[in-house]
């Protein structure tokens, strides 16, 4: 059965009569690789195509992506402690705080990079990091990932010898939060990059936001963290939060990585800035659409249009602001049906973006 719609069955009367008219409908479902418990039917012909029709339905929709196969766990008591202080009126509180903590990344034997971080995704955020420096290649072979909880260290091998010894020397400080950093030439992931033309519906746009905004997140809880999510369509599959957003980009490359994930039919969101780092990064992975709530900066904007990425800023409750890629943009949802985002689940954003 294809992925994104069912196949059209149209039976003939002949081939419709071939079913005895109380037969389970079982035997029917059986036919489209789809097994349901229902009762007897005893319909008509025209009753039995359109059961057919269903269970074509039902199928297409049995393949349709899991939501959130990772999402934030705001209650993991790793990330998050609980500290004492006091208000603007002198009053004592007890609130959460995020947790960050300093990871060493190894590709083979060579150091690479010390990272802070939540640390809930170690061998993903290694992985995701180094291929968006353009160190570990998408057919390398990596034989493992050793993780030291102790150490702080993780090591991830491949088959490949490497050796960035000149590539290490020559780094950019970008403007990421906890201080983002790209090593070499920040213009090689956009060299003879040609993304697909993945549709988007603002009907997807407006349900993914309702529901990463819904989800409980490191950030409702403690708030000082980013998130990060990769969908498909309307449906969020991989949710991921960290101390500064590159990790949590990070993160979801290492995890499309591991997973052999496709890139074409996806989209990412995100809840930081629409930097130059963010475009760079979106377009390496390959994805052709990608999502902040925040805002834009120049160099965002003028990468985004070379690459041909669409670029949506300010989505929030009903608003956004498309500055690249708009032709992928299908207007198929009635704005009287959107709600306004509730004061509960706003999110921080510059005054200029209201």
């Amino acid at each position: 059965m294809p992925d994104s719609k069912p196949q059209d069955y149209r039976w003939t009367s002949a081939s419709l009569r071939s079913f005895p008219r109380k037969r389970e409908p079982r035997a029917i479902c059986s036919i489209l690789n789809l097994s349901l418990w229902v009762p007897a039917f005893a319909g008509t012909n025209g009753e039995l195509r359109v059961f057919a029709t269903n269970c074509a339905n039902l199928a297409a929709m049995a393949k349709r992506p899991k939501e959130f196969l990772i999402r934030p766990d705001p209650l993991d008591p790793r990330l998050t402690e609980r500290v004492t202080g006091i208000d603007q009126t002198g009053a004592p509180i007890e609130t959460r705080v995020t947790v960050e903590r300093a990871l060493t990344i190894f590709l083979n034997s060579q150091e690479i990079v010390t990272a802070m971080t939540i640390n809930d995704y170690p061998e993903y955020l290694a992985i995701g990091y180094l291929l968006n420096q353009n160190m570990l290649k998408p057919d390398d072979v990596v034989t493992g990932v050793d993780y030291d909880e102790e150490l702080a260290v993780v090591v991830v091998r491949t088959k490949r010898k490497t050796n960035y010894e000149k590539k290490l020397k020559k780094k950019v400080q970008t403007s990421g939060c906890a201080q983002g950093t790209v090593f070499g030439d920040l213009m090689e992931a956009l060299e003879d990059v040609k993304l697909p033309d993945t549709e988007l519906r603002t009907s997807w746009l407006y349900a993914l936001n309702h529901k990463i905004n819904t989800t409980p997140s490191l950030y409702l809880e403690a708030g000082a963290i980013h998130g990060c999510v990769l969908a498909q369509e309307d449906r969020p599959l991989v949710y991921m939060e960290d101390v500064g957003r590159h990790n949590a980009v990070d993160k979801i490359a290492g995890w499309m990585f591991k997973h052999r994930v496709r890139p074409d039919n996806k989209l990412f969101y995100t809840t930081g800035r629409l930097t130059s780092e963010m475009v760079i990064k979106t377009v390496r992975m390959g994805i052709p659409i990608l999502i902040s709530r925040s805002g834009f900066t120049a160099w965002g904007v003028e990468l985004a249009r070379k690459a041909n990425l669409t670029l949506i800023g300010r989505a929030r409750g009903k608003r956004f602001v498309a500055l690249a890629g708009e032709s992928r943009i299908v207007f198929d949802q009635d704005l009287a049906y959107v709600e306004e985002e509730s004061a509960k689940h706003r999110r921080k954003a510059a005054a200029h973006d209201e």
